[in-house]
């Protein structure tokens, strides 16, 4: 395993492949917060003879990150990244737009899991690789962030057909960019996403 690709900038929200190079990582650090705090504890065991030291109590202190790391690592487990040949697929026909890859946006209800998003002003379209996406919750909870967030007038649309996203992405690249609009709506997105 490269040490250097695991922590890369490669893995930053919203890239592709981000899931799994994020698994990696929540995996890595999970192992790392465990073992220092097993360490302390068999240390200050092994110069006391008993569990009742000061090392003890900073072994347990430590398995509250380690805790907190490992609930992250089972959230990242549950999802993968895009598939590779989507991945290409859509890659082809977005050029030029501002994309977000691996985005898992969580409700109270449900987890919404978007392999790519497409942002052009104040549309957003989406493909999912879950033919059971369900739309009209996500319409909801997404339109609520981003009308709490200032963005009134978007337009969200979830596909689960490859070749009419690709129709969809092509049909963008004619719309009026609106940077401004993109970067905000492209921010809040990210914000908001596992």
């Amino acid at each position: 395993m490269q040490w250097k690709r695991i922590f890369s900038t490669e893995g930053a929200k919203g890239t592709r492949n981000y899931l799994d190079s994020q698994k990696k990582y929540e995996i890595l650090r999970t192992v790392l917060y465990f073992g220092i705090s097993l360490s302390l504890f068999a240390a200050g065991y092994l110069q006391t003879g008993s569990r009742g030291n000061l090392l003890t109590i900073v072994a347990v202190l430590g398995c509250l990150p380690a805790s907190k790391s490992l609930v992250g690592a089972i959230m990242f487990l549950r999802f993968k990244s895009c598939g590779k040949q989507t991945a290409d697929a859509i890659e082809q026909h977005s050029q030029g737009l501002s994309c977000l890859y691996d985005m898992v946006f969580t409700s109270y209800k449900k987890n919404f899991s978007v392999s790519h998003l497409a942002v052009c002003g104040n549309t957003v379209c989406g493909f999912s690789e879950n033919r059971d996406f369900p739309e009209n919750e996500f319409y909801k909870h997404i339109g609520d962030i981003l009308k709490l967030d200032g963005h009134k007038s978007v337009t969200v649309k979830i596909f689960t057909d490859l070749h009419k996203y690709t129709e969809r992405l092509d049909q963008m690249q004619d719309l009026d960019r609106q940077d401004s609009q993109t970067a905000s709506v492209t921010a809040t997105l990210k914000n908001v996403a596992l």
